[in-house]
């Protein structure tokens, strides 16, 4: 289970690769990203197929962003979540959140093998302030349940 340090941990990175941008608009990639920028966070898009999103630079991959992140936020097939651990640990990421559908097992123990702060399986806009209606009431049912991170 994740803990609540670490959603903090997360949270409190300012500057954040969201890798999962997609051409197709509705998809979850795309919300958090602007989410992400609507709350103040410096996003950074990563899909290797595009060159711009919303007006923004899109970058090939993590290492082509200028200005290092501090944070990853995966938004991507677990495949490709397991594929691209070994760059975000090269670029001294120490901190991945694996957007629910994301996550896979070998990819959450890359991070615990590598010393990098993860969450998984979690949504981040049941965390990030202002919390809109749905995902506080999310969170509600997750915190009733025992399901949100201690």
């Amino acid at each position: 289970m994740n803990s609540k340090k670490s959603v903090e941990n997360f949270l409190a990175s300012k500057k954040i690769a969201v890798v999962g941008v997609s051409r197709k608009k509705q998809k979850f990639g795309n919300t958090v990203y602007r989410e992400l920028k609507k709350k103040g966070y410096e996003a950074y898009p990563v899909n290797p197929y595009m060159r711009v999103v919303d007006g923004d630079i899109c970058y090939p991959d993590i290492s082509s962003i200028p200005d290092k992140p501090e944070a990853v936020l995966l938004s991507i097939t677990p495949d490709k979540t397991e594929a691209i651990m070994p760059e975000i640990l090269n670029a001294g990421i120490k901190k991945v959140w694996m957007q629910q559908g994301s996550q896979s097992e070998v990819a959450v123990q890359f991070c615990e093998g590598n010393g990098i702060d993860c969450v998984s399986n979690e949504c981040i806009l049941m965390f990030t302030e202002p919390i809109e209606f749905i995902h506080k009431a999310h969170r509600f049912f997750r915190g009733v349940f025992g399901k949100l991170p201690q």
